[in-house]
């Protein structure tokens, strides 16, 4: 379950002329609920494990963060860099 929802930034996407927007939301409850059909995997994490995360595209046996030119980036460091500098 959500609470809060607030807009974050938006990205274009070429195919089919499309957008993507960012949201951020406050989790309820740590439990995820998988469908297995748009989602296959999701996790946890803390903001201090990102800096074990490799960087997309690398090889590897290991988590990944996405592109660096990407929506799910900014999302993701815009929330860890506020975790992590208070």
């Amino acid at each position: 379950k959500v609470g809060k929802i607030e807009y974050q930034a938006s990205q274009p996407w070429p195919f089919p002329s499309s957008i993507m927007l960012g949201f951020r939301a406050e989790a309820l409850t740590r439990e995820i609920v998988v469908d297995g059909v748009e989602i296959e995997e999701a996790y946890w994490f803390e903001a201090e494990q990102l800096r074990e995360f490799g960087e997309w595209g690398d090889d590897g046996d290991y988590f990944c963060l996405p592109r660096r030119d990407s929506i799910a980036r900014y999302l993701v460091n815009s929330w860890a860099d506020e975790i992590l500098q208070g």
